[in-house]
């Protein structure tokens, strides 16, 4: 059996020297006598004092190991402090000064050092520091803030070299702040002394020590209480940005326990991470909006300090089997509710509520079917022509193309245009122009289904180049080269599409009208199932893809009710209508819809069906479709007239061997 690893969670302290090469090379023997002393008189006093264990000497830094977070904190603070008091009579260009990074995680020992993504991460964070300053995880923040008597400002969210996921970074403040809790009483010593100063590494390091510029120039406020904002220190409004813009505020934790505070912020958190990831939107990062926890401020007071038009709120209430979560979308304009909600869920899985509420609530608010675009088209709507906005002329492009009629698919792409003019950088109405011409191929409007699937290409092309991590234009893109029967990279871009919006309602519905073509016919059901979940006052266009999905996963009679209930009628609906009931052994029924097919399209056949919107990966689903029009009494082939007319046509092995044998 391998010997059990020796882990604990602990308080990781990093810390550097700033310019240290510089330093020394300057001044060698002065550099290395003062840091001598810095760590004698200075350091080693307070890394006994708060019980700090010395992991490691780096050079010209060091790595120190806390049992508390407050412990770590504390003797970072008073370090700096330190020697910002001791190096203020050295010029500026010779002070000596650290950076300290701090963070709490499980920890490995070995031979008396430590590893792990909690040492990894601290040092990281210490780089982000001022000279002379502190950098902080959330989660140490979250131990600390109403602990100790500094202010503490959120630094964003930052991708750190090694590590997985994006680190969530504050600001110790150094100065004179507003704290944000209960100052510690006057002689009150710190708390279990168990810890390892990292600091002090660096200290006794022969490397010695640079500090320059110790007090960083007070260029960023520090963040107090949400509500200890006096009227004086109200941020000024900021302008609207050219796109829907909103902001996600802290959501009010009403239990009677505690410990759901923290899905109350998981909840909130994950909320702005997934409206992030739709490019139509404007987002307020965490950082900014989370100020405003525990404020009495206006919302529409918030709103106009960060810039935006909506505001959501939410509040959570849990009790030991349920939480309810009510959440409320503010036109900040007019301070009037424009949507709410609320949720119910068992608690039994307080991570999968936490994933579920997000992505519905995100599904709701997002996407081109989501309130916020829908209040867009509203206003939109009321304005005179000369004052729409590029993104209005596409929200009203959007709306007329998915009617699937001749007349408003080309009143969508003057829309279009129109968008283009005042934008000619932004990458939706491509999307939008290449969808419009994808509905035209498949109705035979107006161009030839070559020019239209040129156009489409062009569009689509275009889309991805201007902005690529547009999920929706990868989707539509991955549309065109299933029409075009290249499997392998529309199946490529599907997948990219998906993996940049997983929790978008418009992308899972047009993938699942994919991978069901892909040999993927089961997953496509639960992208449809779930696309419809996430949106359930989804437009007509839904039903086109999950038709698909159901008919080619077996489920004939789904597929069937989702050509029925479509509003528009496509062409699409036409021909799946009797391969359904033909699958249903609806004899009359299957004959009827065929003739309306046959009325619709004289030259109709499953292969010139097939050439004009793509292949199957399979031939579970091929033979299928094939199968089903010969229930149907539909043409499988070609004749051999149309194969003159349409020399360019795709020809199916099994028409070529019937031909042959006739």
């Amino acid at each position: 059996m391998a010997p059990r690893t020796d882990r604990r969670l602990a308080a990781v302290l990093a810390l550097d020297v700033v310019g240290y090469s510089r330093l020394v090379g300057a001044d060698e023997v002065g550099t290395l006598t003062r840091v001598r002393s810095h760590r004698v008189d200075l350091a080693e006093p307070l890394i006994a004092e708060h019980c700090g264990r010395v992991v490691k000497l780096t050079g010209d830094g060091a790595l120190v190991e806390f049992a508390s977070a407050v412990d770590a904190v504390e003797c970072a603070v008073a370090i700096q402090k330190g020697m910002t008091e001791r190096e203020a009579a050295e010029p500026e260009d010779r002070r000596i000064c650290f950076r300290i990074g701090v963070n709490i995680g499980d920890i490995i020992i070995e031979d008396g050092d430590i590893y792990g993504d909690a040492v990894n991460v601290a040092v990281r964070r210490e780089g982000l520091a001022d000279p002379g300053g502190i950098c902080i995880a959330r989660n140490v923040y979250n131990q600390v803030k109403n602990k100790l008597a500094f202010g503490f400002e959120p630094m964003g969210t930052h991708r750190i070299k090694n590590i997985a996921d994006p680190v969530e970074v504050y600001r110790v403040g150094l100065g004179p702040g507003v704290a944000l809790g209960p100052q510690p009483a006057p002689g009150m010593q710190p708390r279990w002394r168990v810890g390892a100063a990292l600091v002090v590494l660096l200290l006794v390091s022969a490397a010695g020590g640079a500090w320059y510029g110790l007090s960083s120039p007070a260029s960023k406020s520090t963040i107090a209480s949400k509500g200890d904002a006096t009227e004086s220190e109200q941020r000024p409004t900021l302008p609207l940005p050219d796109k829907p813009s909103i902001a996600v505020l802290p959501f009010d934790d009403l239990s009677v326990n505690p410990d759901h505070v923290h899905l109350a912020e998981g909840i909130a958190g994950g909320i702005i991470a997934d409206l992030s990831r739709f490019r139509d939107l404007f987002v307020i990062a965490r950082e900014s909006s989370f100020v405003y926890e525990e404020t009495s401020v206006d919302i529409q007071q918030i709103a106009g300090e960060l810039g935006v038009q909506y505001v959501l709120e939410g509040s959570l209430q849990a009790d030991r089997n349920r939480v309810r979560i009510t959440v409320r979308l503010i036109n900040a304009s007019s301070g009037n509710s424009i949507w709410s909600e609320r949720y119910d869920q068992p608690l039994d899985d307080v991570f999968a509520v936490q994933d579920q509420v997000t992505n519905k609530i995100a599904a709701s608010l997002a996407g081109w079917g989501g309130i916020v675009a829908r209040a867009g088209r509203e206003v939109a709507r009321r304005k005179p022509p000369a004052n729409l906005e590029a993104y209005e002329y596409y929200l009203l492009g959007m709306e007329l193309s998915h009617n699937i009629n001749q007349n408003d698919y080309i009143k969508a792409l003057q829309l279009f245009g129109k968008s283009l003019e005042l934008d000619p950088s932004y990458a939706r109405p491509y999307v939008g122009i290449a969808w419009a011409h994808n509905i035209a191929h498949d109705n035979g409007w107006g161009l030839s289904k070559k020019e239209a699937l040129a156009n489409w290409l062009d569009a689509a092309k275009k889309a991805v180049a201007l902005d690529p991590l547009d999920g929706e234009a990868h989707m539509v893109l991955g549309w065109y080269y299933l029409y075009t029967r290249d499997i392998e990279r529309a199946h490529a871009e599907i997948e990219k599409a998906i993996d940049l919006n997983p929790n978008d309602a418009d992308t899972l519905i047009h993938a699942a009208g994919v991978l069901s073509w892909f040999g993927e016919p089961e997953r496509a059901v639960e992208l449809a199932e779930r696309a419809m979940r996430l949106n359930p006052h989804f437009p007509d266009l839904y039903h086109g893809p999950a038709r698909d999905a159901y008919f080619h996963a077996g489920y004939f009679e789904k597929a069937l009710l989702a050509s029925n209930t479509r509003q528009n009628i496509s062409f699409w609906d036409l021909v799946y209508r009797p391969l359904s009931y033909a699958r249903l052994d609806r004899k009359e029924e299957a004959a009827t819809a065929a003739a309306e097919l046959l009325e619709r399209e004289p030259e109709y056949s499953a292969e010139k069906f097939l050439s004009d919107n793509g292949t199957y990966a399979r031939d579970t689903e091929l033979n299928l479709f094939l199968d089903s029009h010969e229930k149907a009494g539909l043409p499988l082939c070609a004749t051999e007239e149309q194969l003159a007319k349409y020399p360019e046509m795709h020809r199916l092995e099994q028409c070529e061997g019937e031909r042959a044998r006739s």
